[in-house]
């Protein structure tokens, strides 16, 4: 034992020491801090008086005036005692026993996880415990409420006569979890009361049962597994629907009796390993009934409205990069799959995807080489068409029916120079070479010469089984960066120039070869200055193209910062891709399918403050008429935040968009309080003029509580019904969460 203190006093009648001023014990990694200390060595206790302090070997500490304990601190007796964890979670009583050790008994005890107020220390928290005995077994890692009451913001809540939970300290505990509760107008009001069980330290398994007032009980189960290089997780749930007539029979896959199916199910896995500190192999796989069974019952990470299901092996090193994987795409939609309307058989296997990158640490001739290696299967059941309003032929083959496969390989060196005067050159060589096969059905070469045949296309089809392409790039570009400086700025303006020569693009004049990965396209300046503007590798950029712009970018003295970048493209030679339809008629009305393009520009700005603003545009290359546009504006300070974005983008009849579409979206969050903010959101289509999406809530959080409610409403552009959605959810720092994270009132 270490003893430190200002005075010793032996009483040998009595036998005990007495330590007296500043009194400080280290015993067995227990250590107390008293005024006064006195031991009695026939008793062998202590008793410590007058600002006790003890802290346990694992870190929890005892406040209290008096306390009276054995000498090894295993049995005691205390009065007036606050305890403190490691966790910081907090016990009071107006006595306390502790007995073997591991037994702690708090009599008229309160119990809470927030941290006293600084500035009012007896402020009640937002909320507590109180209890006639607490029992706290730190053996069995256990609180026992004896005759509770749930007191938030100072309201009294009953409570069961006793119940228990597992000790602050504890991470995995075997025990009923906080229940949920939701409510739809398809399910009813569900209140769900899940179970926790700690098999081991590295796997546990989670079961749910939720009762929903219209369609009876529905089962979920989790188990999780954990290894020292990754994880994987299996999920189940299936439900014998009571009342599937609530749902609308066009809308759900029936059953032999041609009603919606009674018994619904799903079963999904994933999981993550690292094979090494380079490779990592994965999955996330799901499959159910029907094709929206998890999106109704909102299963966890299964329920998003489009699911991807794949296996994927990963590797990196440096800058080396390979990624090979299997993919299908699950729409959760109500249609069923026998819909003509229906996506889900739209959407391909993918069997499989492959990327592989290597650009080697030396410099070769003084410059950078890069190789990618690109191929992908793909399998779909259904042919994925969009039909013209304005011509009795297809508008567009989004995907073909049956199968198609493509290899692309490409090489890229760069090297730049800078000159004596600041001007830096870069040259460039690049080539790609690919092999596509097609598996065409009777319906996708229908499909096809129907498209060939709309006047608004006017090109010939070129169906083949087999397309090989070839395309050699040579690059030059040139960057002139112009510093202005002043005491109170710094400017950069740089002028810059790319000419890239290659050969046409095979097959862009006729429609035949698939397009599955470059069907997004967007031409704005953020993409003015790339090699190849189109997104996949299915479309190349052929032809002999220059790209010529400024970029800008300044800062002042004052916090202020700006950047900006304008430009324009211009096809030479060759033939334009981007005026060349594909199956997809990627490029169309897209600016880049005349010889001359729009104008694209961005500029931006931000204040220290917290103004920031950015605009953007395409403009028509002879009228300036507006073809795309972006405002973004926001302001954000420690209290108050607020943004909003409009967005104006003009008809696409070939690239499926037959109007105008015009969308205001804006945002606000304020704190009204320290712990207390309100916040909402909206997006207004001006087209439609409706309020497409609208959202209102408030929340509080705070160390140990948090509360969250939401209201929000959605509708429909086409035919205006609307889905009204309330939330809650209501968290107590070591207790649990209670709510929903969705509840969906359809008024249709």
């Amino acid at each position: 034992m270490l003893l430190e203190a200002d005075t010793l006093i032996y009483d040998n009648n009595d036998d005990s020491v007495t330590a007296a001023g500043g009194v400080r014990i280290d015993y067995g990694g227990h250590k107390l801090v008293a005024n006064q200390v006195t031991y009695n060595r026939n008793s062998r206790r202590l008793v410590a008086s007058g600002n006790v302090e003890v802290v346990n070997p694992d870190g929890t500490k005892i406040y209290s005036d008096t306390i009276d304990v054995t000498d090894d601190f295993g049995d005691g007796f205390v009065n007036a005692l606050r305890v403190e964890t490691v966790d910081e979670t907090y016990f009071a009583a107006e006595s306390g026993e502790r007995r073997g050790g591991f037994l702690t008994t708090f009599n008229n005890g309160v119990y809470t996880a927030c941290k006293p107020c600084e500035d009012r220390p007896d402020k009640a928290p937002p909320w507590r415990i109180k209890a006639k005995k607490i029992i706290w077994n730190s053996n069995a890692k256990t609180v026992r409420f004896e005759e509770p009451a749930f007191e938030f913001f100072g309201l009294p809540f009953r409570l069961p006569s006793s119940f228990e939970m597992a000790d602050p300290t504890v991470k995995r505990k075997s025990g009923f979890l906080i229940p949920g509760l939701s409510f739809t107008s398809d399910l009813g009001v569900g209140v769900s009361v899940p179970y926790y069980f700690a098999l081991s330290p590295t796997y546990d398994l989670t079961a749910t049962v939720t009762g929903y007032t219209e369609q009876g009980f529905l089962g979920q189960a989790e188990w999780r597994q954990r290894f020292n290089n990754g994880e994987y997780s299996v999920t189940l749930a299936a439900i014998n629907q009571l009342n599937p007539d609530k749902f609308d029979h066009n809308t759900v896959d029936s059953g032999p009796d041609g009603d919606p199916n009674e018994l619904r199910a799903m079963m999904g896995t994933s999981g993550r390993f690292a094979i090494n500190s380079r490779w990592d192999f994965g999955w996330d796989v799901m499959t159910q009934t029907d094709k929206n069974f998890s999106r109704t019952y909102d299963i966890g990470e299964y329920g998003n409205f489009v699911y991807r299901s794949e296996v994927f092996l990963t590797g990196l090193d440096d800058r080396n990069y390979f990624d090979l994987r299997g993919m299908h795409f699950d729409v959760q939609e109500k249609t069923l799959n026998s819909d003509p309307d229906s996506r889900d058989q739209e959407q391909p296997w993918v069997l499989p995807s492959f990327d592989y990158s290597f650009t080697p640490d030396e410099s070769i001739f003084g410059g950078e080489l890069n190789l990618d290696l690109n191929a992908r299967v793909i399998v779909r059941d259904k042919l994925d068409v969009t039909y013209s309003e304005t011509w009795p032929n297809v508008e567009d083959v989004n995907g073909i029916e049956n199968s198609s496969s493509r290899l692309t390989a490409e090489a890229e060196w760069k090297r730049s120079f800078v000159s004596d005067g600041g001007l830096v050159m870069t040259p460039l060589l690049a080539f790609q070479a690919d092999t596509t096969s097609v598996d065409y059905s009777p319906d996708s070469i229908a499909a096809i010469n129907s498209m060939a045949a709309n006047p608004d296309i006017g090109v010939m089809a070129d169906i083949r089984n087999a397309y090989h392409r070839l395309l050699a790039t040579a690059g030059l570009e040139f960057r002139f960066p112009l510093l202005f400086a002043s005491p109170g700025s710094s400017h950069v303006i740089e002028p810059m120039a790319q000419v890239f020569a290659r050969n046409d693009e095979p097959y862009a004049e006729k429609l035949g070869m698939p397009n599955e990965d470059a069907q997004s396209f967007v031409f704005d300046a953020n993409s003015l200055f790339e090699r190849d503007k189109f997104a996949g590798y299915d479309r190349v950029e052929g032809g002999t193209r220059a790209n010529v712009g400024f970029r800008y970018s300044g800062s002042f003295g004052d916090g202020w910062t700006a950047n900006g970048i304008v430009g324009q493209s211009y096809h030479l030679a060759g033939e334009n891709s981007f005026a060349s339809p594909d199956l997809a008629n990627v490029g169309a009305n897209s600016g880049l399918e005349t010889d001359t393009s729009d104008f694209v520009g961005l500029i931006g700005f931000a204040t220290p403050s917290g103004i920031l603003a950015s605009a953007s545009a395409r403009l028509d290359e002879e009228t300036l008429e507006l073809r795309r546009g972006e405002l973004k504006a926001g302001y954000s300070t420690d209290v108050f935040a607020v943004s909003a974005k409009y967005s104006f983008i003009q008809a696409q009849e070939l690239y499926g968009f037959d109007e105008d579409r015009r969308e205001l979206s804006f945002g606000a969050s304020t704190r009204v309080h320290e712990y207390w903010r309100v916040f909402g959101s909206g997006t207004y289509d001006f087209e439609t003029n409706i309020m497409v999406k609208s959202s209102l809530g408030f929340a509080y959080d705070d160390d140990c509580f948090t509360y969250l409610m939401t209201y929000s409403q959605n509708r429909d552009r086409d035919d205006g019904d609307t889905t009204q959605t309330v939330g809650f959810n209501i968290s107590f720092r070591t207790l649990g969460d209670f709510g929903s994270a969705t509840s969906k009132i359809s008024d249709l």
